[in-house]
């Protein structure tokens, strides 16, 4: 699959047409721990002083049976992190395939709805929503969605993204006014 025909870059093209102004910095790294997202986040926040944050990650520690706890310290960390810098923050879950037990797979996907609640942030609760168990647009390796699946995994995030941006545009028009 290319750049182009992934959820990232189809959602630039959707803010190009209806919400211009809007860019989109893609700072994950394919395979990437909630570890690792940590470890970088301070330099694009930095550099690119983003007013959203999607954070899309954990699914790559719970695939590796990783500590939850430490994947909830890890991400609390991020989200708060992001808010210090004045980003609104969307916090985007995922669910593990079922083998990995139910104690497991339903603390993990827990983790993502306790994280949204304590610190009031916006959630998608699973970004493979109408994808996940799909053979038609899953990849061979039977976790990662294939390019049919990019428009769907689009509208999982744009269903949450687009009130933000309506909020955003609003505060702003308010602002000019006054």
């Amino acid at each position: 699959m290319q750049i182009k025909d992934g959820w990232v870059y189809l959602l630039q093209q959707r803010l190009d047409n209806d919400q211009k102004g809007y860019r989109v910095i893609n700072a994950s790294i394919s395979g990437d721990t909630t570890a690792g997202g940590l470890a970088r986040l301070a330099d694009p926040l930095q550099q690119h002083k983003p007013d959203i944050i999607i954070l899309e990650l954990g699914a790559n520690d719970g695939l590796r049976g990783l500590s939850l706890q430490q994947m909830k310290q890890n991400l609390e960390k991020m989200i708060t992190l992001s808010k210090q810098h004045g980003a609104q923050v969307i916090l985007v879950g995922m669910q593990l395939p079922p083998n990995y037990g139910p104690l497991y797979t339903n603390k993990f996907l827990s983790t993502y709805r306790e994280l949204a609640k304590e610190h009031n942030t916006l959630l998608i609760p699973f970004l493979l929503k109408d994808v996940g168990g799909n053979p038609a647009l899953i990849q061979a390796d039977g976790l990662h969605p294939n390019e049919k699946a990019q428009p769907i995994i689009l509208e999982n995030v744009w269903q949450e993204l687009k009130h933000v941006l309506q909020q955003q545009t609003a505060h702003n028009a308010a602002t000019l006014k006054n």
